[in-house]
């Protein structure tokens, strides 16, 4: 049975044993369509039935399976609550134990008095007995098996879709088809793909279950990166858009500020790049916050305007645009550089006017949102292209911008750091340029983390804050309440008021469910110090710039990844006075408290996406395990890096033989590179939910 095969891989699910209409709709929630898509749907966990301990030495321990015998038969007992507690004793031999089940008979019917069994669960010592809560428990047949555990919705379980794989496998009565050349499979100690779907779903053991994770993280890591090669031929092509001057120490003494070292070593890299063998420039600028990439961004399209070229710059909000414009029209006074603006607020002929502006080049520098790449506007002479904040456009979106010019210069910005570990590969599309350091002036934000028993006193603080008239922002993970010990934007406004002494009109609420409109009203009070407290959910991640915004509040702090809450604590410090970070959590999870431990102790986002990438995985951390980013499928962790920079090697060696893949072994890859370069709007990973 081959596997790129029409007739059975691409059939529809509805077509499998086991699979009605029900199960077919619950299907299409998990994104499962065909049978390539659930054959593709890997296991997050396993459950390890293959090694046992002893009850003394699983004591305290997470998840240890036993092999016992049920030495009593099961006891009923009624609580003064009026729930109902089952007890059944067992043995291994050495030690004695007691499964309890609340409220429900139903696990232990069936268990048999003398017989043995496999359990799974918590060993505690309880009054001096060893006891298991809910245990999970199976018959001597599950000995020396995996059982894999599925991503699940409300309509599907788990050990049902387990149940429809293994149907599936069944059905696969021949090898599947080998992608791979024999070459790469020698070369880097690579199983076959048959193996390998077999083993991902049901590992024959431990040793079967991390090769298959390895061949599978390795091809898609390997289409991925020779997709992204792809996209980089594509987008760095011939031009003749000549920047021959740079205008340089002119741009140097208009602007009110002095470059940083940092500053001057990406400008002069762009330019080099803008000049180097007619080609178009396509670069990733990565900047942490406070780095100074408009600055970068200003030099650059001064330098194109100058030399009879225009430069758009494109942002993900309005409010932002408008922040941009005045910033840009504030550093080019007195230079003849005439700057424009588009945003929703233009009125038909006045948008009709400036649309012709820029047609006959009479506008210079143009700043938008995705109002730049509509139908209706075209470029005289589109020579530089900066896209601010890039994880909010897609590839597809940027590739239409480009196609306003005929091969401008591009340059693409983005105020989260990546792990300089992955960087340099995950950008295979990009040539790329870190912005080291902070804007001189700017003080380091002080980080504390409290528990919410402090949380009166920071009240009190805030309050002070307010009557320095400063403000502050404050974060939280849920909108509305869920009863799931998240406080939620609604509560804590009434909080505030009830408790933090707070006037309601000093106090609004923002959140991503809002309309565009709302969500740059209630910024732009913000930004004009009519709003003294923001709370708000992670909508105010990437914004604009409030230098007045002293203190940022991150209740729940546990539920934020170690870089998002780097990403909200640039929101303050953006002007000349001392700024704090306060998270709140009452979680002592040792992952959390190592994120906070590094957030007291570093600034620094690179640093700090380097612990985030160790504690969460390269998997967690760009959002593909979790987005449905085409290819990645499988989830990874710190240790797969090896295989990932060992996908990235063979695919860079094999672009730099074969650059179209046209050898008849790459026959397969061919269609998965195309298809994904192609469908290039897709080609996104995402960073703590946020596209790239």
């Amino acid at each position: 049975m081959k596997f790129y095969n029409e007739s059975f891989f691409k059939r529809d699910i509805g077509s499998l044993k086991g699979v009605g209409e029900k199960t077919i709709q619950a299907f299409s929630k998990l994104g499962i369509f065909t049978f390539e898509d659930l054959i593709k749907f890997y296991p997050r966990s396993y459950e390890d039935w293959t090694s046992f301990s002893s009850i003394a030495s699983a004591e305290d321990k997470k998840d240890c399976c036993l092999k016992v015998k049920i030495v009593n038969e099961c006891i009923g007992i009624k609580l003064k609550d009026g729930r109902w507690l089952f007890k059944i004793k067992v043995s291994d031999g050495l030690d004695n134990l007691n499964m309890i089940f609340f409220n429900s008979r139903y696990p232990a019917r069936n268990l048999v008095l003398g017989k043995e069994y496999l359990i799974k669960g918590k060993v505690v010592k309880h009054n001096g007995e060893y006891e298991m809560l809910s245990p999970k428990v199976k018959g001597l047949e599950n000995e020396f098996s995996i059982t894999p555990i599925y991503n699940q919705c409300e309509e599907i379980v788990s050990s049902k879709i387990s149940r429809i794989i293994k149907n599936l496998i069944n059905c696969i009565d021949e090898p599947i088809l080998e992608t791979l050349p024999d070459s790469v499979l020698e070369n880097y100690g690579l199983d076959s793909k048959d193996f390998c779907y077999r083993n991902i779903h049901f590992p024959k053991d431990i040793l079967s279950l991390k090769r298959a994770r390895k061949r599978i993280i390795f091809e898609e890591f390997f289409i991925y990166y020779l997709s992204m090669s792809s996209l980089k031929v594509k987008f760095r092509q011939k031009t003749n858009v000549v920047i021959s001057e740079s205008f340089f120490e002119e741009f140097c003494e208009i602007i009110p500020f002095k470059l940083t070292e940092s500053q001057k070593k990406v400008i002069l890299e762009c330019f080099k790049d803008i000049n180097e063998k007619g080609l178009s420039m396509n670069r990733l600028l990565q900047g942490d916050v406070g780095s100074g990439k408009t600055l970068v961004a200003a030099a650059l399209m001064y330098a194109a305007v100058k030399n009879g070229y225009q430069a758009a710059l494109m942002v993900p909000t309005e409010l932002l645009a408008r922040q941009h414009y005045k910033t840009f029209c504030s550093l080019l006074s007195g230079t003849g550089v005439k700057i424009n603006i588009i945003c929703g607020a233009l009125r038909a002929k006045a948008r009709k006017a400036l649309y012709e502006e820029i047609l006959l080049i009479k506008s210079g520098i143009i700043i938008g949102t995705h109002s730049l790449i509509s139908e209706g506007i075209q470029f005289g002479n589109l020579g530089l292209i900066i896209t601010d904040e890039q994880h909010r456009f897609g590839v597809k979106q940027r590739a239409k911008l480009i196609s306003k010019g005929k091969a401008p210069h591009v340059l693409i910005m983005s105020a989260t750091p990546i792990p300089r570990t992955l960087a340099m590969i995950l950008y295979e599309d990009l040539d790329v340029s870190i912005l080291e350091g902070v804007i001189p002036g700017r003080q380091k934000i002080k980080t504390y983390r409290i528990d919410s028993t402090k949380r009166s006193r920071m009240f009190g603080f805030l309050q002070k804050t307010v009557l320095r008239n400063e403000q502050a922002y404050i974060v939280c993970a849920s909108i509305e309440e869920r009863n799931n010990g998240i406080i939620d934007l609604v509560s804590y406004k009434e909080l505030l008021i009830k408790s933090g002494g707070f006037k309601a009109e000093e106090i609004e609420i923002l959140h991503g469910k809002m309309s565009p409109y709302e969500k740059d009203y209630i910024m732009n009070e913000f930004l004009n110090n009519n709003i003294k407290v923001l709370i708000s959910t992670t909508v105010i991640e990437v914004g604009i710039d409030v230098p007045n915004a002293t203190v940022m509040v991150i209740e729940n702090a546990e539920r934020f990844g170690l870089s998002q809450l780097h990403q909200l604590r640039g929101r303050v410090g953006r002007g000349n006075k001392q700024s704090y970070c306060i998270l709140v959590s009452d979680s002592n999870s040792k992952d959390a408290i190592r994120r906070f431990s590094a957030m007291k102790d570093s600034c620094d986002g690179f640093y700090l996406s380097e612990e985030d990438l160790q504690i969460r995985g390269p998997g967690d951390f760009f959002g593909v395990n979790q987005h449905g980013v085409p290819n990645i499928k499988m989830s990874t962790t710190f240790q797969d890096i090896p295989v990932i920079q060992a996908a990235h090697d063979c695919a860079k060696k094999l672009i730099e033989n074969d650059p179209f893949l046209q050898s008849p072994e790459f026959k397969f890859i061919r269609s998965e590179v195309n298809e994904l370069s192609n469908g290039s709007s897709e080609l996104n990973f995402k960073v703590e939910g946020v596209v790239f």
